[in-house]
Order: C-alpha cells, then sequence, then structure tokens
C-alpha cells in the first residue's frame, strides 16, 4: 500500500513563509512525477507545481518566483518552498504523485492534504 504523507501547512502572516514537505512510503517500484495542488473554498483544485523524475519544474502562473518545487529521489520526498505569502494562497494543499508499482501500471497517490492559512 503506497502512501503520501504531508506536512509542514500551518497559519503565517502576508509576506511569510512555508515550506510543505510530502514523503512517499509503501512498496512500490520507482515514484515518477510529484506535484502539489491547492483547493480554495468554493473553488476547484488548482495545479500549484509539479516537477518530473528528471527535475523539470511547472508552476502556476500565480506563484512563479514566489514558490520552489524540489524533490529528493533517494528519500521519495517532494518539497514545496513558498515565499511571499498572500492572502490568496489559502488553501487545503495536496501532494500528488505518480508511481509505478512492480507489475509495470503507473498509478497516482494523493494525501491527504494540509492547510495553509495567510492572514492579511
Amino acid at each position: 500500500q503506497v502512501q503520501l504523507v504531508e506536512s509542514g501547512g500551518g497559519l503565517v502572516q502576508t509576506g511569510g513563509s512555508l515550506r510543505l514537505s510530502c514523503v512517499a512510503s509503501g512498496t512500490f517500484f520507482r515514484v515518477n512525477a510529484m506535484g502539489w495542488y491547492r483547493q480554495a473554498p468554493g473553488k476547484q483544485r488548482e495545479l500549484v507545481a509539479e516537477i518530473t523524475s528528471i527535475g523539470t519544474t511547472n508552476y502556476a502562473d500565480s506563484v512563479k518566483g514566489r514558490f520552489t518545487i524540489s524533490r529528493d529521489g533517494a528519500k521519495n520526498t517532494v518539497i514545496l518552498q513558498m515565499n511571499s505569502l498572500k492572502p490568496e494562497d489559502t488553501a487545503v494543499y495536496y501532494c500528488n504523485a505518480y508511481i509505478y508499482n512492480y507489475v509495470g501500471s503507473l498509478d497516482v497517490y494523493w494525501g491527504q492534504g494540509t492547510q495553509v492559512t495567510v492572514s492579511s
């Protein structure tokens, strides 16, 4: 069974920083792409940032220049460093990973979500 466990959310003032971490654990062959999504109240879940197995990154326009995604392949971990936070960044943040199992299929997994609240 594969699990994604997130940590690092919380309450911060406008302009502050937070660092989110997500670790993939369980029995699997290899982690492929990993990413972060967020969902604010009354809104659809949206991509924040993603990173491939070779380190190629993609960011939502709203976070470019403020957020940085990175990963530690050996530890199956993805990090989201969030700087210059704004109230509109307030949302539940979800970790996402595409993971190969030992029979060759690629499945997508989600973390349980971590709340990020930015006060004005």
